[in-house]
């Protein structure tokens, strides 16, 4: 594919800068009248003289668009379209709108004779290579090929993030393919056109025959030679760095290899090489002598981060060697020159003797006062000597000094008087109490604890929960620790007297315990102070009221309640009866003086409808046999108003309505009692035919009522057109009239009659149920058992907790009580099947994992706990730090699902120990480019590598070392990859040191040849003349006089 560019990269980076950079240094300095051309001239001038038109204009370069044009040709033989018919529509021009779409660039495409395509892009210069890119991929076919290099030389084509290799596409339009750090092939695969693969192989063996005059070379010599290739301080390395030019990695003493590692140019490398094997030549046979140094003193011949080893190494030019911390020798070897190791050795003994370790005795239990509150009592001493260390070791009697010889005796004679004072002034007394009760030694956030220690200046030690220990501290003035003792020995005798004692009471009698604002409990609570009362959050629904005192008083307190809840419970006995609406009036009386009475003498509460309500039910409250009482009485005062009922109408009509009040004839109608509804029945249907008259209560007469039969014949019809049904008369011995129902009539008819009557009968019968099932039956504030008797028209109760019962008596209709039982029944079963479930939700297991593993169990943000837990539908409890346990692990749910999850763990665990950490040398000043802003480059190597990285912190003994963690072989990728990072950066890090990339400028200034002041008799211009330098709108006097700027004109 050929292409004509209008505007080149460089051009455009002219354009962008305005003019074209001149090289400083080498070339001439620019003649007047091109650096400043005279103005064009439209008209003559006054003293005759023309100017060449366009003389300035002829010498400034023209601005030019940021918009460029290109054009690609398509060879026939190479276009993926050849459908000549359907030019201009089609997939091909679809695939050309796409592309402006998506690069922003403008396509126009034409036919050639040859029938191959011409493609002109226009747009801005990155738009028309993307969009170059996307043409050559899409509209021209593809060709391939493959180009073999070193496989280290792969990663320079890539380049940094990926760069390079971008860069090289779109340059030649090609797809790169370079296979993967772990596929061992070194082929570089290229798909393109022809004329796009020739131009990507060109570049990429560019870059390889580059890589290829690079060198690495590894080393192998002995690490106890190796402070004399570094020298003091690094500085011998650094200075054979920077003569040769090469890179020498020596690996830190911490890490026990031997080898050292060049890189650079071939021949800086095999400089660098003959450098270091000639230091080695010259030390291997060097003098060694092996003294014996106290383990105790090697620190301080190594010195902090190892400066006194390295101020020895330059002073005398000796190597000390100390063996390691997990080391029981207490051999150091020097290694250097005879005529060294005399004053390497001095020096030694002077760095181990300079510190003195002492230790004055002093009781454990004295330490804390000795260190003061917040250090206080140490900070005076160590102010004065600040390089004396004070170390207290927790259970020993001793406290260790530590620092130079000189300063020692007198902070050694400080503690000791420090020592000798508390004893003298101080007591400690350990008492026993029981661990149960040390909470409530301590009090509600310390307040009895603070009280005891702000008493008696004191200082109390508890043991911690997790200690399960009997043993209290006490510590202080001698009087202060006994009267303390005293008292908390006074305060365990009362706990352990004191019981805690759980009452069930049912939640729905808690507010009336409590009473409004409190006032009832606190009546209690006064009664008995001592004990204390606690009830249940009402959100926790629960029934326990706990008690907790002196045993005495919980157990009268605990009496004194039940019989509180027992009064309640028989108090809360109510009974509903049926009244006749027109009777309620009756019922009140004057004032409401029956119904008052009522109240006072049965000792009940009585309520009635309201008169807007259709309820004929009055509902009596109180104990059983106070209910009982006021209901007879209630019903006495109706039946003394039903006492006899007249029917006043038309003969037929009454005929009508006496057949439908007393469809049995034959009897005795005055002793069967039609019910309110069909009185009223009768006369919504009857309205004015006939009326129904409810006379008043008969009164009180010393004459006895006339018998029935004078007034009503055998058949209960009257003689005339009013019918009167007179009330019978009592028997005392007989049953009372409200428990017997009189039918007369026919014999099958009143059977029949009977039957009906039977099957209104409520019938009782008992459910067998669990009685741990009784408050899920109950339900939420009583939802559930509501919802089953709404359901089933019945009547369920269920025995009171304190009763422990199992029996649920359901009350009803004969043909209801079945549906109800099954119902409940029904119930039950479901209940025991979410017991059962529950029970198997419970399953608990328990594994073992070493701690250091839980962070990556649990994931980044516990993403990895979270997905283990949502796809096995289990609970994953880690340790707590306060607990015992760890390493263990516990997972609950169901047995199959819990053990799945197990499993997963347990995989995630064998794959973390299986890993591998290995540590390597970067150059620290890489470290911030390699984590990148705020970890995003260190996190994007740990992703794709699968591997964890641990950079060193700051003030590290080794600031070089890095830890790489993960599977061997991900490892030693991810190690290659960061060697390659580190090599590219210092590169980078050491061009801008010398200077590759500063700004070259001339200090000359600016300078032209041929000025008219130095050429001709004129003078430069004067910068303070208003002639030369005017002034804009000053008039300025004429004169034939040429100016050095070009002709005037004004």
């Amino acid at each position: 594919m050929s292409s004509v560019a209008v505007l080149t990269q460089e051009s455009f980076n002219e354009h962008r800068s305005g003019l074209v950079a001149e090289q400083a240094g080498d070339e001439e300095a620019p003649a007047y009248k091109d650096a400043f051309p005279p103005l064009p001239e439209k008209a003559a001038s006054p003293e005759g003289t023309q100017e060449p038109v366009n003389a300035w204009t002829s010498k400034i370069r023209p601005l030019k668009s940021s918009v460029i044009t290109q054009v690609f040709h398509v060879p026939l033989e190479e276009r993926k379209y050849k459908d000549i018919n359907q030019f201009g529509e089609g997939d091909q021009a679809k695939v050309c709108v796409d592309i402006m779409h998506k690069t922003g660039a403008h396509l126009e495409l034409s036919m050639a004779k040859d029938q191959g395509l011409s493609i002109m892009v226009s747009g801005k210069l990155d738009a028309v290579m993307k969009a170059r890119k996307e043409i050559v991929s899409r509209l021209q076919t593809q060709a391939s090929a493959t180009v073999a290099i070193p496989k280290e030389h792969h990663r320079f084509v890539i380049g940094k993030n990926g760069e390079k290799l971008q860069e090289l596409e779109l340059k030649t339009a090609t797809k790169i393919q370079i296979p993967r750090p772990d596929d061992p092939s070194n082929h570089i695969k290229i798909s393109g056109t022809k004329e796009g693969l020739e131009k990507a192989k060109h570049e990429i063996l560019l870059i390889s025959a580059e890589q290829d005059k690079r060198a690495v070379e590894r080393v192998n010599i002995d690490k106890v030679f190796h402070p004399f290739i570094t020298g003091a301080y690094n500085k011998l390395v650094a200075d054979m760095m920077q003569e040769t030019g090469a890179r020498i990695n020596v690996p830190p003493p911490s890490v026990n290899k031997t080898e050292i590692v060049i890189t650079g140019e071939k021949e800086q490398v095999a400089l660098a090489v003959a450098m270091i094997k000639k230091i080695y030549e010259g030390k291997k046979n060097a003098t060694t002598i092996a003294v014996e140094v106290k383990k105790s003193q090697h620190k301080y011949v190594i010195g902090p981060k190892g400066n006194t080893l390295q101020e020895i190494l330059e002073k005398t030019g000796v190597s000390v060697e100390i063996p390691p911390p997990d080391s029981n020798s207490e051999t150091v070897i020097l290694r250097g020159e005879p005529d060294r190791l005399g004053q390497a050795l001095t020096e030694v003994y002077a760095k181990a003797n300079s510190y003195t370790v002492s230790s004055v005795v002093a009781p454990s239990w004295l330490h804390r006062f000795i260190i003061g509150k917040k250090g206080q009592n140490l900070a005076k001493i160590t102010q004065q000597m600040p390089k004396v260390h004070i170390e207290f070791t927790e259970g020993e009697d001793k406290i260790t000094l530590e620092g130079p010889t000189k300063d020692m005796q007198m902070v050694q004679s400080q503690m000791e008087a420090i020592v000798t004072d508390l004893v003298s002034r101080m007591d400690y007394l350990e008492i026993s109490v029981d661990p149960r009760f040390h909470r409530h030694l301590i009090g509600k956030g310390g307040a009895n604890i603070n009280r005891i220690k702000d008493l008696h200046k004191v200082s109390v030690r508890i043991p911690p929960d997790n200690e399960k220990s009997h043993l209290i501290r006490i510590e202080g003035d001698p009087q202060g620790v006994q009267e303390a003792s005293k008292e908390l020995l006074e305060l365990a005798s009362r706990m352990e007297n004191e019981r805690t004692k759980d009452l069930i009471i049912e939640q729905r009698f808690h507010r009336a315990i409590i009473g409004q604002k409190g006032e009832k409990i606190k009546d209690v609570r006064d009664k008995f102070p001592e004990v204390i009362i606690n009830f249940p959050d009402p959100a926790a629904k629960s029934d326990i009221v706990q008690l907790r005192g002196p045993r005495n008083e919980v157990e009268k307190c605990s009496k004194f309640m039940a019989k509180m809840v027992a009064d309640m419970v028989e108090n809360g006995f109510f009974l509903s009866v049926p009244i006749f609406k027109q009777f309620h009036k009756n019922i009140i009386g004057k004032g409401g003086a029956n119904i008052k009475k009522i109240r006072e003498e049965t000792n009940t509460r009585i309520d009635l409808p309201a008169e807007n309500s259709n309820s004929e039910m009055i509902v009596i409250t109180g104990k059983k046999e106070n209910c009982e009482a006021a209901r007879i009485r209630i019903l006495s005062i109706q039946k003394e108003l039903m006492a006899c009922v007249l029917l006043w109408g038309p003969a037929e009509e009454v005929e009508k309505a006496k057949k439908q009040l007393f469809p049995y004839p034959g009897g005795r109608p005055g002793e069967r009692r039609p019910s309110g509804k069909s009185f009223r029945f009768l006369l919504f249907q009857q309205a004015g035919s006939f009326s129904l008259i409810n006379p008043p209560p008969p009164r009180a007469s010393s004459s006895p009522a006339p018998p029935a039969e004078a007034a009503v014949q055998e058949n209960g019809e009257a003689n005339g057109e009013m019918v009167e049904e007179p009330a019978a008369p009592v028997d005392p011995t007989a049953p009372k009239k409200c428990d017997v129902i009189v039918l007369s009539g026919r014999k099958e008819r009143c059977e029949a009659a009977v039957e009906a009557l039977k099957a209104l009968v409520p019938v009782t019968t008992e459910v067998e149920v669990p009685f741990e099932l009784h408050r899920y039956i109950i339900g939420q504030k009583g939802s559930g058992i509501r919802k089953m008797m709404d359901e089933f028209e019945v009547n369920i109760q269920v025995p009171a907790p304190e009763l422990q019962s199992d029996i649920i008596s359901i009350t009803g209709l004969a043909n209801h009580l079945d549906r109800a039982k099954e119902g409940l029944l029904e119930r039950v079963k479901e209940l025991t099947a979410e017991q059962e479930d529950r029970s198997l939700r419970s399953f608990k297991l328990t594994i073992t994992v070493d701690p250091k593993y839980h962070p990556k169990i649990i994931g980044r943000k516990g993403a990895i706990i979270t997905n283990i837990r949502t796809e096995h539908d289990v609970n994953i409890q880690f340790p707590d730090k306060n607990d015992d346990n760890q390493d263990q692990i516990t997972i609950t749910g169901y047995e199959h699902k819990a053990t799945a999850a197990r499993d997963a763990i347990q995989a995630i665990v064998d794959e973390l120990e299986e890993m591998i950490s290995e540590d390597i040398t970067l150059d620290a000043r890489v470290h911030a480019r390699i984590i990148g802003a705020r970890g995003k480059g260190i996190r994007k190597i740990m992703d794709e590598f699968k591997v964890d990285l641990r950079f060193p912190q700051p003030g590290a003994a080794d600031p070089n070392q890095v830890f790489v963690t993960g599977r061997p072989e991900l490892v030693d990728e991810a190690i290659d990859h960061l060697l390659n990072l580190e090599e590219e950066y210092v590169s980078t890090l050491v061009e801008v040191l010398q200077g590759e990339f500063t700004p070259k400028c001339s200090s000359k200034g600016f300078v032209v040849r041929e000025a008219p002041w130095q050429t001709g008799s004129e003078k430069a211009p004067d910068m303070s003349s208003s002639e030369d330098f005017p002034s804009f709108g000053a008039p300025v006097a004429a004169t034939n006089k040429a100016s050095p700027w070009g002709p005037k004109r004004f």
